[in-house]
């Protein structure tokens, strides 16, 4: 195969259609624009989404959502993920390492999830309630960073 044998499948470009050629071409007369009008003019111009002066649909529904920007830095860790982490000691380096949080998280919490099977310590990491009470479970502590 080379670049310049390369065509498009047959039947998937449709031919040019040449308007205003006549009545027997198809496209004669008002060349498939409709009746007079801003869109049957020469640079008739029309904003996306302009209705006319009618109130248009994106602004006729109602908002919707809320996309949090600090949610990108946030990262939630379940307890079965702290396994995954080499060492005894666990920080947020420790946690981008081995893969359990995003390399973009700037905080981490541990929620209680799953169980945790070696004796931990958290540096600068927050910990729910029933997170704090399952790591010193293990045997396990948790210091302030």
């Amino acid at each position: 195969m080379k670049l310049n044998t390369l065509k498009p499948s047959p039947g998937t470009k449709r031919p040019k259609l040449r308007v205003g050629r006549g009545a027997s071409a198809g496209q004669g007369k008002t060349c498939g624009r409709g009746v007079k009008g801003q869109r049957a003019r020469k640079g008739g111009y029309h904003k996306v989404g302009f209705e006319g002066g009618q109130m248009p649909l994106q602004r006729r529904l109602p908002k919707v959502g809320f996309r949090s920007a600090l949610k990108a830095t946030r990262a939630e860790v379940r307890l079965s993920e702290l396994n995954k982490v080499e060492g005894d000691v666990v920080d947020l380096a420790a946690l981008k390492k081995a893969g359990v949080v995003s390399v973009f998280a700037e905080k981490a919490k541990v929620v209680l999830s799953g169980e945790l099977n070696k004796a931990i310590t958290l540096k600068g990491i927050a910990a729910t309630k029933g997170a704090a009470e399952a790591i010193e479970k293990a045997g396990g502590k948790i210091e302030a960073a």
